[in-house]
């Protein structure tokens, strides 16, 4: 088998090969694994749209589309969301926009027909076409889509940079309402006529900017739902399909060995419970079970202080005599991990010692008698600012 040290990233297509090669050897070879650029993968290509009806299409109630505008001398980015109105347009610069037109097959056949080139995929997973047209300057700054895309230049000549380091930095720009790689280092460039198509993977930064004058490229992306995408949409319909009275349920209970503990039995419960999750780690199963059982049937929340208070600040008080009162609203319960426990209260948790975490679930009230050590204070000061312990004088002072 080829192997990606002379796979070319480069290739040329032709009417009867639009991705250079055979559609096995691409999905072998590059699909989901190696950008590739197909210089005239459509030869003498005409775009199905012309530029002022995609800007007409942009005007539509319906249609999903922005425009994006580059104040290159401030490095400032507007975005405004569509439906977009004739004096939108009519305000733009000379040069640095762009405007972006989603599911523009679902509106125009002669865009639609383009789907047929890439009948070799499964159709479910094509998503949409969207279609950009910009001014010289024009794009939307450096960025990683998380799914697989064919940029296709329709129109003029548009730059495009991308990274293929596998370390490559991925943090967001956060001054950006794009989602903009704070730092982009391309490894390869590229100057694309019309005809010439890009292929990139998920997860490869790269930059495409309008060069020398209007710019179209039409973006064929294909649908990439996420691991939790899929995760909560399986929960709900699986909810939706369960019958109330199957409940979670202990008639082997034996009495609690300690106060809040979900304990080994059970989890063996839970995994019985709920049977697709017997493959999960016990860890993972732990922490959203333990997150779960403490905010279910939850009426009402605790209310953080106004103020927060610091460790020094709380071991004071509590070296004066005070009190640590648990909520009323402030459910818990715990778990042991590797190397201690984590408490679980009102959905979120807190790591901590075995000791204290028992501690903490059983008594309502933490009495300066048996003040907790000072190393362990961090969890006593991050539960008093969440609301879920309360600071009070001993009635006996």
């Amino acid at each position: 088998m080829t192997t990606s040290r002379t796979l070319p990233i480069e290739v040329r297509g032709s009417a009867k090969q639009p991705l250079g090669m055979s559609p096995a050897q691409f999905l072998r070879d590059y699909w989901q694994k190696h950008p590739l650029l197909i210089r005239q993968a459509f030869p003498d290509f005409v775009p199905p749209i012309e530029p002022n009806d995609l800007a007409g299409l942009a005007l539509e109630e319906s249609a999903l589309s922005r425009l994006i505008i580059h104040n290159e001398s401030r490095d400032r980015w507007k975005v405004k969301t569509g439906p977009l109105t004739e004096k939108d347009f009519a305000s733009t610069p000379d040069s640095n926009w762009t405007l972006l037109v989603q599911d523009v097959d679902k509106w125009d056949a002669d865009v639609a027909a383009l789907l047929e080139h890439f009948n070799f995929l499964p159709s479910w997973r094509l998503d949409d076409i969207m279609i950009s047209y910009a001014e010289p300057g024009g794009g939307v700054g450096p960025h990683v889509d998380q799914y697989d895309v064919f940029l296709l230049q329709g129109i003029g000549q548009r730059h495009w940079a991308i990274s293929t380091d596998p370390d490559a930095p991925k943090d967001f720009r956060p001054d950006v309402e794009l989602k903009q790689l704070q730092v982009f280092e391309p490894t390869n460039e590229w100057l694309l006529e019309p005809g010439d198509m890009l292929y990139l993977p998920p997860g490869v930064p790269h930059d495409g900017i309008a060069f020398g004058g209007p710019c179209m490229t039409i973006s064929v992306g294909l649908r990439s739902p996420s691991q939790a995408e899929l995760t909560g949409d399986l929960a709900d319909y699986l909810a939706e399909r369960l019958p109330d009275e199957l409940r979670y349920s202990d008639p082997d209970l034996a009495p609690a060995k300690a106060a809040g503990e979900i304990d080994r039995a059970a989890l063996a419960r839970l995994k019985q419970a709920l049977p697709f999750a017997a493959g999960m780690d016990e860890a993972t199963l732990l922490d959203w079970f333990g997150r779960f059982i403490t905010r279910y049937r939850n009426a009402q929340l605790p209310v953080p202080p106004e103020k927060a208070t610091t460790e020094a600040a709380l071991i004071k008080q509590l070296d004066g005599g005070a009190q640590l009162l648990r909520h009323p609203w402030a459910r818990m319960a715990w778990a042991r991990r590797k190397g201690g426990a984590t408490l679980f209260v009102n959905g979120h948790a807190y790591p901590t010692s075995v000791e204290l975490a028992e501690r903490v679930c059983s008594e309502r009230t933490l009495e300066p008698g048996k003040r907790v050590p000072v190393d362990e204070a961090s969890l006593l000061v991050a539960l008093v600012n969440d609301g879920h312990l309360v600071a009070r004088k001993s009635k006996r002072q």
